[in-house]
């Protein structure tokens, strides 16, 4: 099997890692962190002139009909760069329920300003009581004329504090776990009756708690009784990006590490030149390149048209990308002595991410049981 990039893959690869090479040191970092969204809006627009906010979308809503490769190539940079923008909360998820199960009408509301920048989403989908089941909804939507009325509360939504409009998850009908009754829809974020409180996660991005009383919205993205598949599917590509992005966090993590132990010296000699360091650091590739092979699996595995078979894959991967960012991140920490657990040093910061990356739409312990129920990979 060929894994090499083609011409244009690799035209992208050298575009994004020249615009975040340029534009995202970790002092911009902390500037950009520290604005009212909590990213940069010039940063966005940059992401917006470059075209890849409309990577995914097809020629036809005005995107450029790209597929899971390319987005595993701009998420490895966003991990590298350790971008604070949402491109995770507005391309691949919202742009996912869009993608795959909104009406034209709603493509032609919302799919021209994510891609132009103009507007941000957020997924609000996590319940107090759901932890990792999607299916778990306690949010309901009752039918009002041709639209709904929405009644919950959803709890960390990334980017939910500044988003422009929210992906919802609601039961229109059944009990609580129902894998059927559930429905997607589109809430604008300053509608009547939406409360959110935002507040900054530990790795340093901003998600929101949203309340939502008797707020009236239109019609479901898809269908509003069976719209688990197409969570379970928008999730999925999520969880694949994710992987992207570990990936990108451990690469740069090594490399720094490694930089790191070259010029740190002990008893007048660089600590790199013990063998005991340069162990650790050899069992870091390694972990690199078995999470960097299951983050390629993954991305093939979004186009496999068997949903179970589909999940699995990408559950398998998600299992080693979280074996795989824990003993890197750990190691790298150990690497750096007391200085990599202080705020100054970036190293704590990439092994923050890798760790919220972790516990994002399942941990490891959570996806391999599924593995396990599922009876392995195929």
């Amino acid at each position: 099997m060929d894994f090499d990039l083609t011409e244009e893959q690799r035209l992208l690869k050298e575009s994004v890692d020249g615009l975040l090479a340029d534009a995202y040191d970790f002092d911009s970092r902390k500037k950009y962190m520290a604005e009212k969204s909590g990213w940069s809006k010039a940063i966005w627009s940059k992401l917006a002139e470059q075209g890849l906010l409309g990577l995914p979308f097809s020629e036809d809503d005005g995107g450029f009909g790209a597929g899971g490769v390319e987005t595993m190539i701009v998420m490895e940079a966003m991990g590298r760069a350790l971008v604070l923008e949402p491109y995770l909360a507005t391309v691949v998820l919202a742009g996912g329920f869009l993608r795959h199960g909104a009406s034209d009408v709603q493509k032609g509301v919302h799919v021209a300003g994510i891609i132009d920048g103009s507007k941000t989403y957020g997924f609000a989908q996590l319940e107090k009581q759901s932890r990792y089941d999607l299916f778990d909804v306690a949010t309901s939507a009752k039918k009002k004329g041709e639209g709904w009325v929405l009644d919950g509360e959803k709890f960390v939504v990334l980017n939910g504090d500044s988003a422009d409009a929210l992906i919802v998850t609601a039961r229109t009908k059944g009990a609580q776990r129902d894998k059927s009754g559930i429905g997607v829809f589109i809430v604008p974020a300053d509608a009547k009756g939406v409360t959110r409180k935002g507040y900054p996660t530990q790795d340093g991005l901003r998600a929101a708690d949203i309340t939502f009383t008797g707020v009236e919205v239109g019609a479901a993205i898809g269908d509003p009784e069976n719209g688990l598949p197409l969570i379970e599917r928008v999730v999925d590509e999520a969880r694949v990006a994710l992987c992207a992005e570990a990936v990108g966090l451990m690469d740069e993590s090594l490399n720094t590490t490694v930089e790191y132990i070259k010029t740190r010296k002990q008893f007048g000699v660089a600590i790199g030149s013990f063998q005991a360091l340069q162990h650790r650091a050899a069992d870091m590739f390694v972990a690199l390149e078995q999470a960097r092979s299951m983050s390629m699996f993954a991305t093939m595995a979004s186009d496999f048209e068997d949903a179970k078979e589909r999940a699995t894959s990408i559950a398998a991967a998600k299992v080693q990308i979280g074996k795989s960012a824990k003993f890197i991140g750990q190691q790298s920490i150990q690497l750096h002595g007391g200085i990599g657990m202080t705020m100054e040093a970036k190293i704590g910061h990439y092994f923050k991410r890798l760790s919220m990356i972790e516990t994002t739409f399942g941990d490891t312990d959570y996806h391999l049981r599924r593995v396990s129920e599922a009876g392995g990979v195929v």
